[in-house]
């Protein structure tokens, strides 16, 4: 395909309630939207998973933007002709920038797949119709509140609960949510909030049968995250830590997790999580996909990528509800702790365009 334009277009999309982690609070979600459109005039989307500011990752929206329009993009109108294969290799050159990289993509994939014919699911190999559903739960400003929450989503039939954990908000939050329900799956995610020195403390969750504990340390701490998982039983996982394959593969190298968080925009796009998921089926590892309060756009590519064979522990596919009161598609309604993965050509969904252009704040189209 060919590039003929594209769209980088911010919005801004009010969140049902705050999110908080422990490195921030959200009330409301800045996405920015990419369209391209090949020489055909197929139109494929993505959305870039950075946030509005450095605090997950380096990356950030209007970061993004300056690297895809001064960098990305002449790279690409320089190749010429190519597919959304090529895409990774062809942006190589220009280091970092994996959630402005995999956003350029995803919407050529999305075009190149339409073109064809093809679902993204059917695509990367998919072999599930419908993915389990787990939702993330931030941290709440009393127990009593976390416990009002966490109902709300196990009576709308979550199948795996996700706590968001801090130093000060650890042992008493699980434990509550533990006492209250003693079955459901159950794990807690750190953000990189903890250090070497709280591995006694850590090994407190132990009780708590969770499934995991997800990047408890420093996303460059490989070796701490090793020397964790000797002093707690509970299985470490990392997210982000791992932005690669080869990151991926050093983790498993060096023992530091038994569990990955695959999270397309961090990797760089779609093509390296399969990469990462096939390394993980063949060492037996278990992957699952995070969440990054993805708009529909986002949900559809990452319910394609949940649906393959590794992903064997419920994601952070939850319904659109679970964010936004109105999402920019058609919304993912949850059934039975399910969400039916899209099968039409490319990520299977298309924005709402009257409701996107009423909350867009920028649109600029390069050509």
């Amino acid at each position: 395909m060919k590039i003929q334009e594209i769209e980088l277009r911010i919005i801004e999309l009010p969140l049902v309630r705050p999110f908080r982690t422990s490195f921030g609070t959200q009330t409301s979600r800045q996405v920015l939207m990419v369209k391209v459109v090949n020489e055909k005039g197929t139109a494929g989307w993505a959305e870039c998973v950075a946030m509005s500011e450095p605090l997950y990752s380096p990356e950030y929206t209007y970061a993004c933007i300056d690297l895809i329009k001064r960098f990305l993009i002449p790279a690409l109108k320089k190749a010429g002709e190519f597919k959304a294969e090529d895409v990774a290799t062809i942006l190589k050159p220009y280091l970092g920038g994996q959630m402005a990289k995999a956003s350029l993509e995803t919407a050529i994939l999305d075009a190149q797949l339409k073109d064809g014919k093809v679902s993204l699911a059917s695509f990367l190999g998919a072999t599930k119709s419908r993915v389990e559903c787990g939702v993330s739960v931030g941290i709440a400003n009393n127990l009593d509140a976390l416990a009002e929450e966490v109902k709300i989503y196990v009576d709308e039939g979550y199948r795996r609960i996700k706590l968001k954990i801090e130093p000060g908000w650890d042992i008493q939050a699980v434990k509550l949510i533990r006492d209250i329900y003693p079955e459901i799956p159950l794990q807690v995610d750190a953000n990189q909030a903890y250090s070497r020195s709280d591995g006694k403390h850590l090994a407190q969750l132990d009780q708590f049968n969770l499934l995991l504990i997800e990047q408890p340390l420093d996303e460059h701490d490989i070796l701490g995250h090793a020397l964790l998982a000797k002093e707690v039983k509970t299985p470490i996982c990392l997210d982000e830590s791992i932005i690669s394959l080869q990151s991926a593969q050093d983790a498993l190298a060096l023992n530091a997790t038994t569990v990955i968080n695959i999270k397309p925009g961090r990797v760089g796009g779609y093509f390296e999580s399969v990469k990462i998921h096939d390394l993980c089926v063949a060492n037996k590892i278990p992957v699952w996909c995070g969440g990054m309060l993805e708009t529909g756009i986002g949900r559809a590519a990452n319910l394609a990528l949940a649906a393959l064979p590794g992903f064997t522990l419920p994601g952070d596919t939850s319904a659109s509800s679970r964010y936004f009161k109105q999402d920019i598609t058609t919304p993912f309604v949850m059934d039975d702790g399910y969400i039916t993965v899209p099968n039409k050509p490319g990520i299977g969904v298309e924005p709402d365009m009257d409701f996107l252009e009423s909350i867009t704040t920028t649109k600029e189209v390069i050509k």
